[in-house]
């Protein structure tokens, strides 16, 4: 299994819904992607606690098979889509942390 967070930060002059059009954007083109064991994207929440960043909206973590799965996943298609069409519009940058 490998574990494949994404965060995102959306663009300070984006439209107000951007996060819920991310959102549908994740789960149009990136959910049934082959090899994909569990996927879930969600919105940032507000914690009490400094030290849970708050700094970004919207975050990603979806779960393969393994490496060969997710290197699969990074050329599909259909995240090639995601990538210009919901990705590039809306965000201005993205962290992502890969572990198994």
């Amino acid at each position: 299994m490998l574990s494949h967070v994404v965060i995102f930060w959306i663009k300070p002059d984006a439209a107000p819904d951007a996060a819920d059009v991310l959102l549908a954007g994740c789960h149009q083109y990136l959910k049934d992607l082959p090899g994909v064991v569990n996927f879930h994207a969600g919105k940032m929440i507000p914690s009490h606690r400094p030290i849970v960043d708050q700094s970004y909206q919207v975050a990603l973590n979806v779960v393969f098979t393994g490496k060969a799965a997710e290197e699969a996943y990074q050329v599909h298609p259909k995240h090639l889509e995601f990538v210009d069409k919901v990705f590039k519009i809306l965000c201005e940058k993205a962290v992502i942390y890969d572990f198994a």
